[in-house]
């Protein structure tokens, strides 16, 4: 007799997974579950309404190195679907990936509802039931089976994958707890730095190609390109910093100072000695025309100002003191944080199903025999670039495969 698989959740993770259960039981009866009127939300927003659909990194050693969380347990995931298999499965329905300069991959079409098409046209012709409006109130394990509480009616699946996405409050995972399993207090994990008494907010929309933040009295450290916004500080080197320390910034009630090095690795030593060797060809033009380290205009007088340099005067009559100073800023900026906004509307979490209630080789629950995780339901997150999608296909890939 035909399997009845219900996916609880109609997002990346939970689609990918109908996909997969069709693929390995094509007999299967398969039906998604989501609870709001609304398909594949995160998709359609990703990336600006691009939809950043993965990372062109081929390596899964170096794959998981871009996972705060779960990046050991994806390892056993990725070796059975990868970035290679997410670009070849949407070739073969006729949507082409590009590589940008950092790596991020989109559709060519610089549109996530290219995505979206294919998504709901595959699944209309694997023959995959989706209802919408669809809450699941609980899961009850008949052992084999389940009985699942959709609105008022009890519906029963032999096998059942829950997809539903990560959740801003633990109780959002209550039904889960209640199956046995240990859940890790959700928190935060991509967001900016809200920055409120920090006068730099006044440059929003200047970016540095190579900046280095590390968080005071951490061992948070990340680098890429670094953006002023209105709100304070985002851009990749933000960004990943969030990823790596959601659970630190959220310990310190995200109240902390941020040290920034405007020149990337670059040490002092360095610095001095480029400074020594500059100085010999701009040192009679003005410190404020000559801008030796090609740093955004406007920046480099806010730099001027902050360290009480006259922008006026000329290069070699700078002086050792105010050199000192103004290398000692270049190199360790700091900044009070008082806040956070999250990354536009790409809300990521950290938290969910603990790593050690979940088999990553088939992506079955320890607890709960028969029921399977997708996606960001579990204690699993990626840094910003297509991480947390991998993740999601890949996890669905393997949900499904495995629930025959």
């Amino acid at each position: 007799m035909p399997q009845n698989i219900a996916v609880i959740g109609g997002g990346a993770a939970g689609f990918f997974a109908a996909f997969s259960c069709k693929t390995h039981s094509p007999n299967a009866r398969v039906v998604i579950f989501e609870k709001t009127g609304k398909l594949l939300s995160k998709v359609k927003v990703s990336g600006g309404g691009r939809c950043n659909v993965t990372h062109a990194c081929f390596n899964n050693n170096d794959l998981v190195r871009f996972y705060p969380r779960g990046g050991k347990q994806l390892k056993k995931v990725f070796g059975q679907f990868t970035t290679t298999d997410t670009v070849a499965w949407f070739e073969e329905r006729g949507v082409q990936l590009k590589a940008e300069a950092d790596n991020r991959m989109f559709p060519i079409t610089d549109n996530s509802q290219t995505i979206i098409d294919c998504f709901l046209k595959e699944a209309n012709k694997l023959g995959i039931q989706v209802v919408v409006n669809a809450n699941v109130n609980s899961i009850q394990s008949k052992n084999p089976g389940f009985d699942l509480k959709i609105g008022d009616k009890t519906q029963y699946f032999d096998k059942v994958i829950v997809a539903s996405g990560g959740s801003p409050k633990a109780q959002g995972f209550d039904w889960l707890k209640a199956l046995g399993h240990e859940i890790i207090t959700p928190v935060p994990s991509l967001f900016t730095f809200n920055m409120p008494k920090e006068s730099i907010k006044n440059l929003m929309g200047l970016s540095v190609p190579s900046a280095t933040g590390r968080v005071q009295g951490t061992k948070l450290q990340q680098s890429g390109p670094l953006l002023i916004t209105h709100w304070g500080m985002s851009g990749p080197a933000i960004l990943k910093t969030s990823a790596w320390g959601a659970r630190v910034l959220s310990d310190l009630n995200y109240d902390f100072k941020i040290q920034v090095n405007w020149l990337g690795t670059m040490n002092e030593e360095e610095l001095r000695t480029w400074f020594v060797n500059s100085l010999q060809t701009i040192g009679k033009r003005k410190i404020r025309n000559k801008n030796p380290l090609d740093l955004p205009n406007r920046l480099w007088d806010f730099f001027l100002e902050k360290v009480e340099i006259d922008g006026e005067g000329i290069w070699a009559e700078l002086g050792k003191k105010n050199l000192n100073r103004l290398i000692n800023l270049l190199l360790n900026d700091t900044y009070e944080v008082k806040g956070k906004t999250t990354f536009k509307e790409e809300f990521v979490t950290s938290g969910g199903v603990a790593l050690s209630d979940v088999d990553f080789n088939t992506m079955e629950s320890r607890k709960c025999p028969g029921l399977f995780f997708a996606g960001e339901v579990i204690d699993v997150d990626g840094v910003t670039g297509g991480f947390n999608f991998q993740a999601a296909w890949s996890t669905g890939f393997v949900a499904g495969k495995t629930s025959e």
